[in-house]
Parts: structure tokens; sequence; C-alpha cells
């Protein structure tokens, strides 16, 4: 574990796993921290998780900042807001970032989350194709919106039906593509999925699936998009919704172990001791976790290690659940749903009062 006593803590992120864990540092009210922290987003912290109710038009923006630059002055933390990180050096314990600005460090937490997947088909790159990953993404939706027309949203998953539904709500017409058969299939089993599907369905959402993306087609911007098959869909708006891989770039190119995500022990350490990672861009035993509560309790280990707390403990896992956010759609997914030999109900864990619904 890196030093308790070394006071110069440089966090590269701004997202919400990087935010919980200065949260919880500043709350153990552990004295003498030099806290920087580098973020590629021009503005203070914000939920992530709202960003669907930001499409949909149900929150505004100042309602999801839940870090303003104010809050970063009243406790003393430097904010590089719009610096991306560019190189660690490891003997040096120094991060420069894009600016060419140098940052030493005594102990360096990196958080630098996911990136979006983009499928490399011809025309991913015309205006008018957009992933569904930040509070940029969500504005170019906004902004297009405003001529309606046709959208189409490629992925079935969580993020793809939030975005579908956002649109929808703006005026656009919205077509969900998937690969598979079968929405949100990690988390939903054959009959919640088509109950699932049913409801959106009501609700004006047109569904083309199974189905692959073979091209987006356009000149100097999306006019459809071309399938396998050899359907065309004319639409103006192209959103992949695909999934997210962890963002390793960093760590990889300063020779720490990655896998799929960064590799971190059970005190978050990567193969550096000196330097710690949170959130989605970890792979702790082998596992990588995208929602917010494994996030939370990862922080809270790394901030109690970092206050030198006796008892800090460690990090040994999470179970996690899934959340629809579309409104008037109550949704929950937990557990294992496949339910093989091996999988075993939880003793102490029961679904909250109106965590479910029959449609």
């Amino acid at each position: 574990m890196a030093d308790p006593q070394g006071k110069r803590l440089v966090v590269v992120g701004n997202g919400m796993a990087a935010l919980r864990t200065v949260e919880e540092l500043l709350a153990l009210k552990a004295d003498g921290f030099q806290i920087t922290i580098l973020g590629e987003e021009p503005h203070g912290g914000y939920n992530r998780i709202l960003l669907s109710l930001l499409l949909s038009g149900e929150r505004e923006q100042s309602a999801i900042i839940t870090h303003d630059h104010g809050w970063y002055q009243k406790h003393g933390i430097t904010l590089k807001a719009g610096v991306a990180a560019t190189a660690i050096d490891r003997v040096n314990r120094t991060v420069t970032d894009a600016h060419g600005e140098v940052h030493p460090y005594d102990t360096l937490l990196l958080a630098t989350g996911s990136h979006a997947i983009v499928l490399p088909v011809p025309g991913h790159k015309l205006p008018g194709v957009v992933t569904f990953r930040d509070m940029k993404d969500v504005q170019t939706m906004l902004e297009a919106t405003k001529a309606g027309g046709h959208a189409v949203v490629i992925g079935g998953g969580l993020l793809g039906l939030e975005a579908a539904m956002g649109l929808l709500k703006q005026g656009m017409q919205v077509t969900v593509v998937h690969l598979l058969d079968l929405l949100m299939e990690r988390q939903l089993d054959r009959v919640a999925a088509d109950l699932l599907k049913e409801e959106l369905l009501a609700r004006g959402v047109a569904f083309y699936m199974p189905a692959q993306t073979e091209a987006i087609l356009g000149e100097e911007k999306v006019t459809a998009i071309r399938f396998k098959d050899g359907t065309v869909l004319p639409t103006t708006l192209v959103v992949m919704a695909v999934g997210v891989r962890p963002n390793v770039d960093l760590a990889r190119t300063a020779g720490l172990q990655c896998g799929r995500g960064v590799v971190v022990n059970d005190h978050l350490e990567t193969s550096d001791p000196a330097i710690l990672a949170v959130g989605e861009c970890v792979q702790h035993r082998e596992v990588t976790y995208g929602l917010v509560a494994p996030l939370y309790e990862q922080g809270k280990v790394i901030a109690r290690r970092l206050a030198g707390l006796a008892d800090a403990g460690s990090y040994t896992g999470s179970a996690t659940s899934t959340r629809l956010k579309v409104t008037g759609i109550d949704l929950f997914s937990a557990g294992d749903f496949l339910g093989d030999g091996r999988a075993k109900p939880s003793p102490s864990w029961t679904p909250a009062a109106g965590s479910t619904k029959n449609w």
C-alpha cells in the first residue's frame, strides 16, 4: 500500500467513482492531503446515471451537477477541468497532462472509467452518429431532436432503451436495432424481456431485431443505415449504445498490469503500490463493474486506507443489480437470472417494497 503519510494525492478522472472516493476521504477528516483532480470534461462532477432523464427533458443540466466549481474551492481541491492526463512517470511519481503541466504525487488514483464502444462500420464517423456516454453526447442528441425526424438506436441493452425513450419523449420517431432477438439479455430472461418489449411498443418505440449493422449511409451527414440483410432505414441520427470498455490506455502505457481493466488486489492497489484504481476501469478478481454501487464500495475502502485507519478493511467484490430509468416502467434485475445449479439465493436479500411491477 502507498504510504498513508504521503499527502500529495493526484486523481485522474472526475467522475462519480473518483468524487465519491474523495468525499469519503474528506468525511474522515484526514488532514493535510493536497488533492489535484484531472478531468477530461470541461465542468465539475455530475450524476451520469441521470443522463437519460436529461435527454428526456425530465431534468435540467443544473439539476444533475453534483459538484460545482465552488465545491472544489471550498475543500481546497485543485480541479483541472477539460484537461486529460497523458503520461505517468512511475519512477519520479509524476503525471503529465495535455497542457504539458507536471503533477507530482505520493499516491496516484486512477479513475479513468470506460469509453463507449463504436462499431467500426463504414460511415461511423459521419455527423449524426453519437454514443450515449457523457453530457456532450446528450447535448448533441438534444440538438438533433430540434429538427425532428427518425432516430436509430443500436443496442437493446439498458442504455439503448433509455436513449430510445428519451428521444421519443423529445418528439422523434425511434427504432431500436439489436443484434439478438432478446432485449437486455444480460439482465432479463425471455418472459421478462418480452413483457418489456410489449410495454415499449405500446409507447411508440419500433424494433428491428435481430439485425446486424453493415453501414451508415450519407455524404456530409447521416441519411440512412443499412443492415446485413440489405434492409435500409432512413434516419438522421444514429445512437450507438452497444456497450463500454474500461479505459486502460494510460495505465497500460505506464506499464501497469492490465487485463480487460486495470488489475487490482483487494486493497485496490495496482501492480505499482503507489498507484490505486477505482471504478469502471478496475478489474478485480477477474471482474469489472459498470454499476455505481460497487464503485462506491471501492471508494470507501480506498479512502479508509489513505486515511491510515487500522480497520480500513478490504474490497472482496460486489453483488450487482440493475434498474431501468424510464418513467412509468418499474424494472429491477438482480442476481443470476439464469439460475443454473451453481446459483444460490442470498439468505439476507429480499426485493425492496415496490421494486417489481406486474405489467
